[in-house]
């Protein structure tokens, strides 16, 4: 947002030269940086989406049809959750039992979930169950690099993380991503302790107000290191 540019208070404007155009002006922004920085992170969750989606449709039909005969019900779960401005339907690998999940999204796994079937534990722990998310993004529902799509609903530390975190709400200024400050920084799983909910919450706002396509590739970069030595989903 622009704001207009003022004279010090108790200066005087020197009159215009007789060709009408003053020389102390300063030139006129007409790209604005961060609009340029948003264009570019659309087009690069374009392009990214769509080859991953090309790259790993073998595997993603391959993961669909173990779903499928390991246990009864649909291979993906979709779940209304906080996008930017708006609640999105996010889709995943099924991980529970049909009979079991928890359409809201608001009973939190834990660790030992007996809900979860044996390969659903498997691809939690490998965060495969995310890779249909790759669909949210293409469709522009998501972005690579975003605050995660929190469940409508979801409670942290016993509260609705709205109570928890006034300024919970700012985090959906920005498309939800695959990935996050938050993940890269460990802030993941259950949100049981009141500061580790309002860490997560911190680092999203703090992604939100210094966004940069320098702070997603760091990200990225911070996320692929973390997976390389194992992932901690469950």
């Amino acid at each position: 947002m622009g704001f207009a540019r003022h004279e010090p208070v108790g200066q005087a404007i020197s009159p215009l030269p007789a060709n009408g155009v003053r020389s102390d002006r300063r030139p006129a922004k007409h790209i604005d940086e961060k609009s340029l920085q948003l264009a570019i992170k659309r087009a690069m969750d374009i392009v990214v989406s769509l080859s991953a989606l090309i790259v790993l449709l073998p595997a993603l039909l391959l993961i669909a049809l173990m779903i499928r005969v390991t246990s009864p019900g649909p291979a993906l779960f979709s779940q209304l959750r906080w996008g930017k401005g708006c609640k999105i339907r996010v889709y995943k690998f099924r991980t529970m039992y049909s009979d079991r999940g928890d359409q809201s999204g608001v009973a939190q796994t834990r660790v030992g979930d007996s809900r979860i079937t044996p390969l659903g534990a498997i691809l939690r722990k490998t965060n495969l169950d995310e890779l249909p998310q790759l669909l949210n993004v293409l469709k522009g529902d998501m972005s690579l690099v975003g605050p995660r799509p929190h469940a409508i609903g979801m409670h942290a530390a016993g509260m609705l993380y709205e109570d928890l975190v006034p300024e919970y709400h700012k985090r959906h200024r920005m498309r939800p991503g695959i990935t996050g400050l938050a993940q890269m920084r460990g802030l993941r799983g259950p949100t049981v302790m009141a500061s580790k909910s309002r860490a997560r919450a911190a680092s999203d706002l703090y992604y939100v107000d210094n966004y940069s396509l320098m702070l997603d590739i760091s990200i990225i970069m911070g996320t692929l290191r973390n997976e390389a030595f194992g992932g901690s989903g469950f």
